[in-house]
């Protein structure tokens, strides 16, 4: 997949494009089925299936005090984009200006213009342009002037669920630590990706050994407490079962941020520093307490190592 981090980016020569414009927060099964509907209409006419997204949530730069945390980084989405077989994407840097362009330049100058849109795709509740004064409306609108149709794409409801995808939905589950209710609205398993780093080495010293994750991932990391999941080491691209830890370790009360730990099963002697892993999260075992006194925490671990071993099937 190209990306084109400017509108100035796309080539004279690019040819026509079906477009889907949005945050695309997660990447989540509401967006995936817009972007089969891009790659469909594209090949019916023969054009190009194009993204067009922003390089952080609009409500950062207009209403930051209620903007919230996003699903995943921007790399994390573009990767998703990517796996998703769109052609392009253009990623457009949100900020004061951006916001203040009117809704029919941003057609003009980013749709018409730079993209030569055939047609354009958009949720129902879709705004855009300075005041949110662009809507789908408009865009019918201005697509009988310019030589392009938009559809608008409804909701969508997992089987069985009254309630819409949406990534509020998604950071809802994750705060609730349901990761298994997240993994169908995003349709894929919950996951966060970052380098393994040093840490206290206290799982060693209990006898469970665990791989720190960097204070950076590339995605939002689910509620503290005990999970099992997979552990992929990008360096072998081996996956190994695991039981992980979010949280900050109240049993010792000395650890001062969120941390992802996760212990390999039946693999002590693992030397991961400096690797890049992700981490999968399957299922939720318990919230995190404190223990009173090292037996009782040895114990509770290694009974979280046997139900992530049940759970995991193994």
């Amino acid at each position: 997949m190209i990306v084109f981090r400017d509108p100035a980016e796309v080539p004279a020569d690019f040819g026509r494009t079906v477009v889907a414009i949005g945050k695309f927060d997660g990447v989540h099964v509401g967006h995936q089925a817009i972007i089969r509907k891009v790659q469909e209409d594209a090949r019916a006419i023969g054009a190009r299936a194009v993204a067009v997204t922003f390089d952080r949530n609009p409500l950062e730069v207009l209403r930051p005090q209620i903007c919230p945390d996003n699903v995943v980084s921007l790399d994390r989405k573009l990767e998703l984009l990517g796996e998703s077989g769109l052609d392009a994407t253009l990623v457009l840097t949100f900020d004061s200006a951006l916001a203040s362009v009117p809704a029919e330049e941003f057609v003009r100058t980013i749709l018409v213009d730079a993209l030569r849109v055939a047609t354009v795709l958009v949720g129902v509740d879709f705004r855009f342009g300075n005041g949110g004064a662009g809507t789908p409306e408009l865009l019918k609108h201005m697509g009988l002037e310019h030589d392009f149709s938009v559809d608008v794409i409804g909701d969508v409801f997992p089987q069985g669920e009254g309630r819409r995808v949406s990534s509020t939905w998604v950071r809802e589950l994750l705060a609730a630590g349901d990761v298994a209710q997240a993994a169908i609205v995003l349709g894929r398993p919950v996951a966060v990706s970052g380098e393994v780093v040093h840490g206290l080495k206290r799982g060693r010293e209990l006898g469970f050994p665990t791989a720190n994750l960097s204070e950076t991932v590339d995605a939002l990391i689910p509620a503290d407490g005990i999970y099992a999941g997979w552990m992929t080491d990008h360096t072998t691209g081996v996956r190994y079962p695991a039981a992980i830890s979010v949280g900050t370790n109240p049993t010792f009360d000395d650890v001062s941020r969120r941390q992802v730990e996760a212990h390999v099963l039946d693999q002590d002697g693992l030397d991961l520093y400096g690797h890049r892993v992700t981490v999968e999260f399957t299922a939720h075992l318990r919230g995190m307490v404190a223990f009173e006194g090292m037996a009782a925490l040895i114990d509770q671990i290694a009974a979280d190592v046997a139900d992530a071993r049940a759970r995991l099937g193994l």
